[in-house]
């Protein structure tokens, strides 16, 4: 019986192995794994934006590639949000004076489009310039999986979406407002 945890040990090790080889190509499942591992290093997401996350991963395993987009571009929107009233609203405040009527952030959800909270990111230095294009551009793809029309991501670029929403979020993370 002292050969077991060692057995466990090694077919653990083979797994993570495997997941690594087979992540690196298209339409593997072990791809996920790998992205799971990548969002264990953001510890600081709430447990909303983890959960949207986690089912935009199950999208990608089940094959709903349009679905996953949604959801990671939701858990990000949080993300930025919850990162933009973490001063109760004051900076972004003093920048979209109009914006003052917004008691918290979730009036201010439900009255400013996304493409605008953005540019108040960028207003409050919170994004850069070139990082406001890129996040607008993951917007426009989010806009585009979310309404009809032709578009088909495959797994790979699905994968890549939230790799990128999951970078953008540890970037962001780092500054103070």
């Amino acid at each position: 019986m002292d050969i077991l945890p060692d057995i466990i040990k090694k077919t653990s090790k083979f797994a993570e192995e495997s997941h690594k080889i087979f992540s690196k190509h298209e339409g593997s499942k072990s791809s996920a794994v790998t992205l799971i591992q990548t969002q264990k290093r953001l510890n600081f997401l709430s447990l909303d934006q983890d959960e949207l996350l986690r089912d935009a991963l199950k999208c990608i395993q089940n094959e709903i590639y349009l679905g996953s987009y949604v959801l990671a571009w939701a858990a990000f929107m949080d993300f930025l949000e919850e990162k933009i009233a973490s001063d109760n609203l004051i900076k972004i405040k003093s920048v979209r004076k109009n914006w003052k009527k917004y008691k918290n952030i979730d009036e201010l959800r439900e009255n400013i489009p996304d493409y605008q909270i953005i540019d108040a990111a960028y207003d409050i230095s919170l994004l850069k310039k070139q990082e406001k294009k890129t996040i607008q551009g993951l917007l426009s793809k989010r806009n585009e999986c979310a309404h009809p029309g032709k578009y088909c991501p495959r797994y790979n670029e699905s994968l890549g979406y939230i790799d990128e929403i999951l970078n953008r979020i540890e970037q962001i993370q780092k500054r103070n407002l």
